[in-house]
């Protein structure tokens, strides 16, 4: 399932970004404004379109709720973090990014995709190991955010974090334990937000790079919100608060190559 795109609006959404489609499953009889969109798509695109009976179809998406179409691509790009940093650059607008810091759930993480790509982030960050990677769940739940932003897989996310800190931008961790309120903090930079992993937040080696930590203040009898509605509260606290400030000069930046230690 991890190089399958379904759902409607997700395959419309792949297909527009150009993504690597090799072909379109139909289900046999499926009507609709989507599906005329993404034939039509498809057949501009040069990507073969196959109609497929119930059984068939069946077989490739199991009890998924498809909506009667999927995309069948080669694996998902993931970019380098040099291209991430080049995109808020032709904005001309200091760095946005979020880092997810082992985010295990694929929901989860195709909605905090969706939330930062709403939010106008220019690259979100991920680890290669002990966290969800881009499948068609995580495309799905994102309402096909993850064909218009970047997503960098890195095997270290601490030497992420100096090599970003290098590149003069600001680095904002979540936890629960931080005296300062999330609403208190001032995004209006180059910024990286970081989102902890659904139980163990944020890992310590990770928390100790950040310049800062900030809470978001709980006042009913659970102790923490879901990391993707986490998420979202910072991101848009950020944008409320970038575009106050609008008026900011632009980040300058020279964008050198990232060189992992060994």
């Amino acid at each position: 399932m991890d190089n399958i795109i379904v759902g409607r609006q997700p395959v419309l959404e792949a297909l527009k970004s150009r993504q690597p489609i090799e072909r379109i499953l139909i289900l046999h009889g499926t009507m609709g404004s989507h599906i005329d969109q993404a034939k039509q798509l498809a057949r501009k695109l040069a990507i073969p379109i196959k109609e497929t009976d119930k059984e068939s179809f069946a077989e490739i998406v199991g009890n998924t709720q498809a909506q009667g179409i999927i995309a069948i691509i080669d694996s998902y790009r993931y970019v380098e973090i040099e291209e991430i940093l080049a995109v808020a650059q032709r904005k001309n607008e200091p760095p946005f990014i979020l880092i997810l810091d082992e985010i295990e759930d694929p929901h989860n993480l195709g909605a905090l995709i969706r939330s930062a790509e709403c939010a106008g982030v220019h690259g979100v960050i991920i680890p290669l190991h002990n966290a969800a990677s881009i499948n068609s769940t995580v495309v799905k739940t994102s309402a096909g955010a993850t064909a218009h932003l970047p997503i960098a897989r890195v095997t270290n996310i601490v030497q992420i974090i100096d090599y970003l800190k290098k590149a003069g931008i600001w680095v904002v961790g979540t936890e629960m334990e931080s005296d300062k309120l999330y609403y208190e903090h001032d995004y209006s930079g180059a910024l990286a937000i970081i989102i902890g992993n659904e139980g163990k937040g944020i890992r310590r080696l990770v928390k100790e790079k950040c310049d800062f930590l900030v809470k978001i203040p709980m006042h009913g009898k659970i102790e923490s919100l879901n990391a993707s509605v986490a998420g979202a509260l910072v991101m848009f606290e950020a944008v409320k608060n970038r575009t106050q400030k609008s008026n900011i000069k632009n980040h300058k930046m020279k964008i050198t190559p990232f060189l992992e230690e060994k």
